[in-house]
């Protein structure tokens, strides 16, 4: 619902871009699909430890490679403007994005800011990606049967789902009606900051 609610005030120049992206799109679903029915079968414990694993590879990744933090090298940089994503990338980004719970923006933000996209626009178009991927892998989740915690819906949990929206929206509209002037570069440094910190958090509550 984040995802649907963020990519509804996007402005419509910025969603131009996934124009056409339609086999990028479908295989997203698809593979958001096939990741969240992995999880019925899958410890959670190794599933926590693996989502904590994938945010310290992104976070060593975003450090050490050019493109993210720092600027590509002159006989890098992207020629003819922003590149899209690979259409064949979209099942392997949905299912990891679903079956770790990562969110498709922890894999698709950094993959847009390396295509050439600033950050304010491959946040923007993160969005729209993860929707398509968060969709199929509920519709999935919902009827899982019956797991431990009585308050749970399948494998959702309509309870911290409803203070997720309540601390998300009030932030998505008011940052639709005054768009911060952040820096690029201290966006970039900020996203980072952002997924230290639920990487320190998981750890915590390991």
């Amino acid at each position: 619902m984040n995802a649907g609610l963020a990519t509804a005030v996007t402005r419509r120049n910025l969603l131009a871009a996934l124009r056409g992206r339609g086999v990028l799109l479908v295989l997203l679903a698809i593979g958001g699909a096939a990741g969240a029915l992995l999880t019925r079968f899958v410890p959670s414990c190794l599933t926590r430890w693996a989502f904590v694993g994938y945010l310290v590879l992104t976070i060593a990744d975003l450090l050490v490679r050019p493109g993210f933090l720092r600027p590509r090298a002159p006989g890098e940089a992207v020629p003819c403007g922003p590149r899209p994503i690979p259409a064949a990338l979209g099942a392997p980004i949905g299912a990891v994005a679903a079956f770790l719970g990562v969110g498709g923006s922890v894999m698709t933000v950094p993959m847009l800011r390396r295509a050439g996209h600033s950050m304010h626009a491959a946040t923007a178009l993160a969005n729209p990606l993860a929707l398509v991927i968060a969709v199929p892998a509920a519709l999935v989740s919902l009827p899982a049967g019956p797991v431990a915690g009585a308050h749970l819906i399948g494998f959702i949990d309509p309870i911290a789902a409803a203070c997720l929206l309540a601390g998300a929206i009030p932030v998505i509209v008011a940052l639709r009606r005054r768009p911060p002037r952040i820096p690029d570069h201290l966006y970039a440094r900020s996203y980072l900051g952002l997924l230290i910190l639920v990487t320190i958090t998981m750890l915590a509550a390991a």
